[in-house]
């Protein structure tokens, strides 16, 4: 008796595909809000690394130094090793809604780490464990799949799973990030309100690639798991 063609078919392909599509339509998102909003110049006219040094300095953040990123493209972060914020090319000189939002948001990130912001907290102290899980999930998982031993393989999921959990804690950081930066750019006059709208949508987009990263993390641990069962 032959089985129907579905019969044989792996709903977690379809799974991790629908999620990967929604990571490549975050980052079109972001790409086409930047480019919008990074035309249309604030009315204050102050410069993106000039506004998130003084978002650092009203909120009483002291030692943490501003510079150009040397990578290409939107490389924007906070580095809490050496406290150090870097904007890229095009956001550190730019005086537009884009900028001014991106900057702001990477002077959040900085304004957590001086206040103790537990989930950021959280997030800086799993980074060792999550590395170290990460780079042996795939090869325990797939030494165990390919040997037959559904144990390895199941252990080399549950190891994926820390990065999972990581994307997650991930999530209320940056959400975070942009609510303070979206009230500071208010108040502190950088934005009108008539301007910061376009703010928002460049940071809902930006926060949108960090849910399809989480939701590509967790689809490929589904997958994972379901592979690993398999073969028990």
């Amino acid at each position: 008796m032959f089985l129907p063609v579905y019969a044989s078919f792996d709903w977690t392909w379809l799974l991790v595909l629908l999620a990967a599509l929604l990571g490549f339509a975050a980052q079109a998102a972001v790409q086409n809000r930047y480019s919008q909003y990074s035309r249309v110049l604030a009315a204050s006219g102050v410069p993106a690394g000039q506004a998130a040094l003084s978002l650092l300095s009203q909120a009483g953040v002291q030692g943490v130094s501003l510079e150009p990123s040397s990578r290409p493209g939107l490389s924007d972060h906070y580095d809490p090793r050496s406290r150090t914020l870097r904007l890229s090319q095009g956001v550190y000189g730019s005086s537009s809604i884009a900028a001014l939002g991106i900057a702001a948001h990477e002077a959040g990130h900085a304004i957590q780490h001086d206040q103790g912001y537990l989930p950021l907290r959280i997030r800086n102290a799993v980074v060792p464990v999550v590395s170290f899980a990460s780079n042996l999930s795939m090869p325990l998982f797939l030494v165990g799949l390919f040997l037959g031993f559904a144990q390895l393989a199941m252990v080399g999921a549950v190891l994926y799973a820390f990065a999972v959990a990581f994307q997650l804690i991930t999530l209320p950081v940056e959400f975070d990030a942009s609510r303070r930066a979206l009230d500071a750019l208010e108040s502190g006059g950088f934005l009108t309100r008539e301007e910061l709208p376009g703010a928002r949508k460049v940071l809902t987009a930006a926060a949108c690639t960090y849910v399809a990263a989480a939701l590509v993390s967790i689809a490929q641990l589904i997958r994972l798991t379901s592979l690993a069962d398999r073969r028990r």
